[in-house]
């Protein structure tokens, strides 16, 4: 019979190469010695991963097992995989372990005791092992003793997959499997497939316990109210939630439980491309001695790491641990939401900067979870491209979309939560003709509307989207709060507008059992002649 633990444990626990739970400075040394990587001016450890600098979305697999089966929203980003398949990968994976020296952290993901789970990550790279250190909740000392893990996450970049033979799309492969409790990682050395790999294993397990699990970002303010952002990779969600007036909780991954908010991780995972001191200082700040730095230029000269060089890949990374934060939350918790964000890069540049969504439009662009996926988030985007990923984070949900829209419909009901759209995408034209949002432009969106400067003001209606926009908003000028104001054509600007209205509209045909005032949130393709009118 097949045994996961006892293969485990013969080739890897019981290795006399294999180093468990080191610290991030001996680590740092030891990846140093091996040449993974060189140290950077400011003390981040800087790393090239090669070929792959973003996810590979195709080469994720679930194992197809009798207790996920009927759960699992079977589809081209949770595509199956056989346990026979599975078993062969994971045995040439012991087979190719044995001798090497290994190195093993033993963590928590979740914050909150009561739905936290123990993980063991097991790496061939030792700057990998950094990475999960930094990445996840590092236990305690009495919690390291006779620490149990739940599931194990074995990543080895330099074991390839041969597609023929092991029944992958290429030789990257990124296995989950829930009944053996393991997640097997080779080919690639792109780091965030670990930390999304259990992300998703989060995001099933758990509905079932009434959490709902987030692709977002959250912070805390003085009066200890709780802000969400939702928002694929490159939205802004690092860039928006580290704000010097609010405290971190978390940048990307959350449960929300019936008392609180809790942070999957603790670290951050920030995109880098033209980071500056000025515009981002808290995350300029957190990169130092034990922050990792991924495919970012160094200046061989100086140590100096140049931001604006996107030559390896748009896809830059900063990982560092969270209280590299200042001010950072460092339980990782925080109450019920006041005000939930949902960000969208529209690369099309016709959605509003901010707009108040009623519950039933919240639910709708849940659901619709549109933005643009930018350069580098993943192999093969070279240039903004639309897309629609349920839940802002289609990727890594593996149950049916209605289960986690569901949930965060009776939370926001329940709560009195206040929701708005914002658009850190284009304006004044589509990519390549409008520019991208002032930064600043979108931070005093943001903040006024989590301190709720917004709730009295104005509003006009879009006609198209039928979003309610504010009139005005304090250090906004206010010809950019309408898009259409910005656009030097405005029958481009509707022509385009009634495009992706029509998208929205075909891409909800796709969800079936919800609500008539749900489905009323679609768009409206309008006529330039109804437009006017």
């Amino acid at each position: 019979m097949f045994n996961v633990n006892e293969l485990i444990d013969s080739n890897i626990l019981k290795s006399d190469k294999n180093h468990y739970n080191l610290s991030v400075q001996k680590l740092k040394e030891i990846s140093l010695q091996k040449k993974e990587g060189c140290v950077a001016e400011n003390g981040a450890l800087c790393i090239n991963t090669g070929k792959y600098t973003g996810r590979s979305p195709h080469d994720r697999f679930i194992v197809d097992e009798t207790m996920v089966h009927d759960h699992i929203n079977w589809n081209y980003g949770n595509k199956p995989i056989s346990s026979e398949k599975f078993e062969k990968l994971f045995n040439n994976a012991m087979d190719y372990v044995k001798n090497k020296e290994l190195f093993t952290f033993e963590g928590f993901v979740g914050t909150d005791l009561n739905y936290r789970i123990p993980i063991r990550v097991v790496n061939e790279f030792a700057y990998q092992n950094i990475f999960a250190h930094q990445m996840f909740v590092r236990p305690s000392e009495n919690e390291r003793e006779n620490f149990s893990p739940e599931f194990t996450v074995i990543a080895l970049p330099e074991l390839k997959a041969v597609p023929e033979v092991d029944g992958t799309n290429s030789e990257v492969f990124v296995i989950i499997s829930f009944e053996k409790k393991v997640v097997l990682i080779g080919g690639t050395k792109y780091s965030g497939e670990i930390k999304k790999s259990m992300f998703t294993v989060m995001n099933y397990l758990l509905p079932f316990k009434d959490v709902l699990p987030m692709h977002c970002s959250a912070n805390i303010g003085k009066d200890e109210e709780v802000a969400l952002f939702f928002g694929l990779s490159g939205t802004g969600k690092t860039t928006l939630s580290a704000d010097e007036n609010r405290r971190l909780i978390g940048d990307d991954e959350h449960g929300w439980t019936e008392k609180s908010v809790f942070n999957f991780e603790g670290g951050c995972y920030a995109k880098c491309i033209n980071l500056t001191e000025e515009q981002e200082p808290q995350i300029w700040n957190a990169i130092k001695d034990g922050a990792i730095l991924e495919n970012v230029v160094i200046d061989e000269a100086t140590g100096k790491p140049n931001y604006e060089d996107s030559r390896y890949t748009e896809n830059t990374r900063a990982a560092y641990p969270v209280h590299h934060i200042e001010g950072s939350v460092p339980e990782g918790k925080g109450g019920i939401p006041k005000t939930i964000i949902f960000l969208t890069a529209d690369a099309t540049g016709v959605l509003p900067p901010i707009s108040k969504l009623t519950k039933d439009q919240a639910m709708y662009h849940f659901m619709s979870g549109y933005t643009s996926k930018l350069a580098g988030t993943e192999r093969g985007i070279v240039e903004p491209t639309a897309t629609f990923s349920t839940c802002f984070g289609a990727p890594f949900m593996l149950l049916k979309p209605e289960v986690y829209a569901k949930l965060l419909g009776e939370k926001i009901e329940k709560h009195n939560t206040n929701v708005f759209l914002v658009n850190t995408g284009w304006t004044g034209g589509s990519y390549g003709k409008g520019s991208r949002m002032k930064l600043k432009y979108t931070r005093s969106m943001v903040r006024c509307a989590i301190k709720g400067e917004l709730d009295n003001v104005d509003y006009t209606k879009d006609p198209i989207f039928n979003l309610a926009m504010p009139t005005e908003c304090p250090e906004v000028p206010q010809e950019v709060l309408n898009p259409v104001n910005t656009w030097e054509n405005e029958n481009e600007y509707y022509e385009k507008a009634n495009e992706l209205a029509q998208n929205f509209i075909n891409n909800f045909e796709q969800f079936k059992d919800v609500s008539k005032n749900i489905k009323n949130a679609n768009p409206k393709v309008l006529s330039r002649l109804s437009v006017n009118a």
